[in-house]
């Protein structure tokens, strides 16, 4: 978790703070083997120097991105949760509990998915 200090320190708000890291922390927890990094000013986590998931914050909501297939493959349940979503993120309203079982299934997805991966991004 030390890789998301910096990022973490630099969120104003101490709520959304707090919501991001026990977020990140989390996923640390729950994925010990996969990478955590900051790139592109983001906290993510890599496999195998591939991207499995990553994370940003705004003033509504946190960011969730799983990457596209991430998406296509859980619309269904990201829309249950009851989040919103792009193309390529989700998006968790600070209001709104984090739904971590959601979570987990999309970095299982990528992770699984992209075992075979060699490159950062799908291609």
């Amino acid at each position: 978790m030390e890789a998301f200090t910096e990022y973490l320190d630099a969120i104003d708000h101490p709520q959304h703070r707090e919501r991001t890291e026990e977020v990140l922390a989390w996923v640390n927890k729950q994925f010990p083997t996969l990478m955590p990094k900051i790139a592109w000013n983001q906290p993510m986590f890599t496999d195998h120097d591939t991207y499995i998931i990553g994370f940003s914050v705004s003033k509504k909501h946190m960011a969730v991105a799983p990457e596209r297939a991430g998406i296509n493959q859980f619309t269904d349940a990201i829309a249950q949760a009851g989040y919103d979503h792009t193309k390529e993120l989700v998006r968790i309203p600070w209001t709104s509990p984090v739904n971590y079982a959601l979570l987990e299934k999309m970095i299982e997805f990528n992770i699984v998915d992209k075992a075979e991966c060699s490159t950062f991004w799908r291609k």
